[in-house]
């Protein structure tokens, strides 16, 4: 690698390489097509190697596979040159970036970043919605600081979690339904219901395919799609009490709760902007949950 080489060059690469795609890798990026692909033409120049293979599908060179590992090395290792420096200064800046399912971006996340922005206004927040899945992968590929989700982390020894408080949870059920005018539903009252789910990985649908009783006809691919989908009649689902019912009839589910938990890197851990996050979070927990 020659002294050339710009760190752009490579977190750019790497998006390429997981999107394999030069206009995605671009939106996510905010540069223009034309800009992701001169990057790439120059690290191929520089290091004298097609990195891609161009046809009506892009792929990786087995050049281009070698160095995916070591661009996530080298910048890696600059964000915990990055967090040494910080910490040694102790003042919050620099970029955060910051995911969240769609439910919480919408309900508890504004609260949050009012308060964060406010007292550390030199931190540059990015907020980005995603799947569960989504953002546990963007931590750990050190695409993404820090997330924000329902139920437990991922069992990594690379991850550090909190628990920043509970949400309960609800029966949505269509207008009409038997259950709809219960001042709450406990499993037994599930038995042979028709459910919609989220996507096996998801938190929710975990926690329903332990319930004896509710059948799962249909999936969808979020919560708030969910509850539309249940408002049009199409079944009954399980979410958090803060989801916008749509139409849908929301009855509390017994004794049920989900943690709202907050996850990063645990190398990350006395970082100070995530620090002054993890904080700040804790110190708003009343107005992050409604438990």
């Amino acid at each position: 690698m020659g002294e050339a080489m710009e760190l752009r060059h490579l977190r750019t690469f790497r998006v390429v390489a997981r999107t394999l795609n030069f206009t995605h890798a671009g939106a996510e990026l905010h540069y223009a097509q034309s800009s992701v692909t001169e990057q790439v033409q120059a690290l191929e120049a520089e290091l004298g190697s097609k990195l891609f293979e161009r046809g009506r599908r892009l792929r990786l060179t087995g050049a281009g596979e070698r160095l995916v590992g070591y661009a996530d090395q080298v910048l890696e290792l600059v964000e915990e040159a990055r967090a040494a420096v910080d910490e040694e200064r102790g003042e919050p800046e620099g970029d955060l970036t910051i995911g969240a399912l769609e439910t919480l971006c919408a309900q508890r996340i504004p609260v949050l970043f009012g308060a964060y922005r406010t007292r550390w206004p030199r931190v540059r927040v990015r907020l980005e919605e995603g799947s569960r899945g989504e953002l546990y992968q963007a931590v750990q590929r050190s695409e993404m600081d820090v997330c924000f989700t329902f139920g437990d982390a991922p069992a990594d020894p690379a991850l550090a979690s909190a628990s920043l408080g509970t949400e309960p949870l609800v029966v949505l059920v269509p207008p009409g339904h038997p259950l709809a005018d219960n001042d709450e539903v406990r499993p037994g009252d599930l038995d042979g219901a028709g459910f919609l789910a989220t996507s096996k990985g998801c938190g929710f649908r975990e926690m329903l395919d332990r319930i004896d009783g509710p059948v799962v006809e249909a999936e969808v691919g979020s919560l708030a799609a969910l509850a539309r989908c249940v408002a049009a009649g199409m079944g009954c689902g399980i979410v958090p009490a803060l989801v916008e019912p749509g139409g849908a009839v929301a009855v509390p589910l017994a004794g049920a709760t989900t943690d709202v938990t907050m996850t990063w890197r645990r190398r990350d851990e006395h970082k100070p902007s995530i620090a002054a996050l993890l904080a700040t979070a804790r110190l708003l927990r009343p107005a992050m949950t409604t438990a």
